[in-house]
């Protein structure tokens, strides 16, 4: 638990490095309090949670004058933990034999290469996996997905470029049904300049895995690239809208200074937070947990 902990504290270092200067102060002024709020801005968490957390850390510094930067990071957290009641993710399986996850999102956001790491981590736990490449429409979306596939020794089923994406979902259930897999991991396409096509062609790729399984696809989540803050909220709400998404990944946290946007991604969908991705290994795409992120942020373990 340490070794994750200090994972997701190197993850949002940048972040978090102009809040706990803040909050490393033995005493607050109204000076400290206005760059407080500032830093809470600067790391994306959004007007309204910014707002709830210096209302509260306010309201106590009225009270006590003598008020400690590490007081304020205890209020801070607390506010936090209470928004993101919920947040946090986890994937039961043995409901459906087998369980399938689809993973959906915008070009560039990381869904291949999550879609790998996730396959290497339940492997981690003894699960058997099967991948699904249903990113027909890039040519070098095949490419990396076997790539990856090679590396992590992950079972795959693939097409050419251009193939009918529902069909390569049915096949890979298929497989998955022969083969004994527990898990079915979709890698599907993120067009965004043609999103009512891309929609139509999910919503195809359900109705297909339906008539296997009323309930296929069992998870629909979106992956996110955190490095864009707030900004990804727009996107979220199209596939919400669209396709009825059940959870999130989000990526590409290692370095970025915007790590505040998990709570407004979070608090503007309530879909829970299954994984974070928090470097660029196999096994660096970790359950999400809100006590880790919390410490991160203003403990600074």
């Amino acid at each position: 638990m340490f070794g994750l902990l200090k994972k997701f504290t190197k993850s949002f270092s940048r972040t978090a490095s102009g809040l706990l200067g803040l909050f490393g102060r033995r005493t607050l002024d109204e000076a400290t309090l206005q760059e407080l709020e500032e830093a809470l801005y600067g790391a994306d968490f959004g007007v309204e949670t910014t707002g709830e957390i210096m209302a509260a850390i306010h309201a106590a510094y009225k009270e006590d004058k003598t008020l400690r930067g590490q007081d304020a990071a205890v209020i801070g957290a607390h506010v936090l933990k209470n928004i993101l009641a919920g947040a946090e993710g986890r994937l039961e399986l043995g409901a459906h034999n087998p369980e399938v996850i689809c993973l959906v999102g915008i070009n560039g956001a990381g869904k291949t290469t999550s879609a790998a790491k996730l396959a290497f981590a339940l492997m981690q736990q003894k699960t058997r996996v099967i991948l699904g490449a249903c990113d027909t429409f890039r040519a070098a979306a095949n490419e990396q997905i076997r790539a990856w596939a090679d590396r992590l020794k992950i079972d795959l089923v693939s097409s050419h470029h251009g193939a009918d994406v529902a069909a390569v979902a049915f096949d890979t259930y298929t497989a998955a049904k022969s083969r004994g897999a527990e898990v079915v991991i979709l890698d599907t396409a993120g067009r965004l300049h043609t999103k009512g096509y891309l929609m139509e062609e999910l919503k195809k790729l359900r109705r297909v895995l339906g008539k296997q399984d009323a309930a296929a696809p069992h998870h629909i989540w979106l992956v996110v690239d955190g490095s864009l803050g707030a900004n990804s909220i727009n996107q979220a709400r199209v596939f919400h809208e669209a396709l009825g998404l059940t959870g999130l990944i989000i990526t590409k946290l290692d370095g970025t200074s915007r790590g505040g946007a998990i709570v407004g991604i979070y608090r503007e969908l309530k879909l829970p937070i299954y994984y974070v991705g928090l470097g660029e290994a196999p096994e660096d795409l970790e359950p999400f947990s809100v006590d880790n992120y919390l410490k991160s942020m203003f403990a600074g373990e």
